[in-house]
């Protein structure tokens, strides 16, 4: 009973502490959105890996947009998000854009595009 009870204390903090990181790409006029859905808050490392500046900004999901920024090539930011609050990436250029993420906090986050 000791070991089933310390064996979900340790998955839990596991799950709770857990990261993602991930190179994305944006096609050229596009936009990245991470976090369209419920969910807690969540911190995000971003480095723009890209010859051109992106801009993101954030959107709660009940409406509105603040907190907009523009990061310039190699530029590397941490941006700390609200629950039930989507990170955009706006791609506004021709050339495909390209990110390197490393998410923390709540990553049950939807990930999608829109032009």
């Amino acid at each position: 009973m000791k070991n089933l009870i310390v064996t979900i204390i340790f998955a839990a903090v596991t799950v709770s502490c857990g990261s993602l990181t991930s190179n994305t790409f944006i096609k050229p006029n596009d936009s990245f959105i991470l976090g369209k859905n419920e969910h807690g808050n969540f911190k995000v490392k971003l480095k723009n890996v890209s010859k051109n500046s992106i801009e993101i900004h954030q959107e709660p999901n009940d409406g509105g947009r603040h907190s907009f920024q523009k990061v310039k090539p190699n530029e590397l930011i941490t941006i700390k998000i609200d629950k039930n609050t989507a990170l955009v990436f706006a791609n506004d250029t021709k050339d495909t854009a390209s990110v390197d993420l490393k998410v923390t906090g709540d990553t049950g986050l939807s990930m999608g595009y829109r032009k």
